[in-house]
């Protein structure tokens, strides 16, 4: 479900401070029950991996299908002219040994960029987008709250038009599908811990 940008800007997450200078997009939030204590960004990234959310359903599945179709005819996804634009770059030596996994880990089609118990982020580029996935999991009474960030950095002034076309597939469609498989996936793995 998508969620109001300030409740989620006022969670105390490094990502804030690191992408000070990009846009907040979109934000999605879903609640998962049970768990148990202890769980990490990092149980949900195994419950679902970057390339089985690209396939959450059929129709996102075509979807992801006729981007990168499309992306390979304009050749806007060849990763090489914008390695030099990786956040990654950014990280300060505390940043990378503070991380769970080392910064510029590739991650499907993410760079992950910086891994904490709470926090994740992750990084892809294209000549469409700088796009940044944040996820953050906090405990709450029935279990966790999941969040889910995008932060999107114009690559072009192709950008917002690409991002307004894509736009109700993002949030009617991809993004949930996503979310509603990463929750059956923690409710048969952890919702009864």
């Amino acid at each position: 479900m998508r969620v109001a940008q300030d409740e989620y800007q006022k969670l105390d997450l490094w990502a804030h401070s690191f992408l000070r200078d990009v846009p907040l997009h979109d934000v999605f939030v879903i609640d998962l029950p049970g768990g148990g204590t202890g769980r990490t960004v990092g149980d949900v990234h195994a419950l679902l991996s970057p390339e089985a959310a690209l396939k959450a359903n059929p129709l996102v599945a075509a979807l992801f299908r006729i981007r990168f179709f499309v992306g390979r005819l304009f050749g806007w996804d060849d990763p090489e002219p914008f390695a030099k634009h990786s956040y990654v770059h950014r990280l300060d030596a505390a940043d990378r040994a503070n991380s769970l996994v080392a910064p510029g880990t590739q991650d499907g089609p993410f760079l992950l960029l910086h891994l904490l118990p709470g926090e994740s982020l992750r990084e892809m580029q294209n000549a469409t987008v700088h796009a940044f996935l944040c996820e953050a999991l906090l405990e709450s009474e029935s279990g966790y709250r999941y969040y889910w960030g995008v932060y999107v950095k114009p690559m072009s002034r192709l950008t917002p038009l690409y991002m307004a076309m894509i736009k109700p597939f993002r949030h009617w469609l991809v993004y949930p599908a996503i979310l509603r498989r990463i929750k059956k996936a923690w409710l048969r793995s952890h919702g009864e811990a």
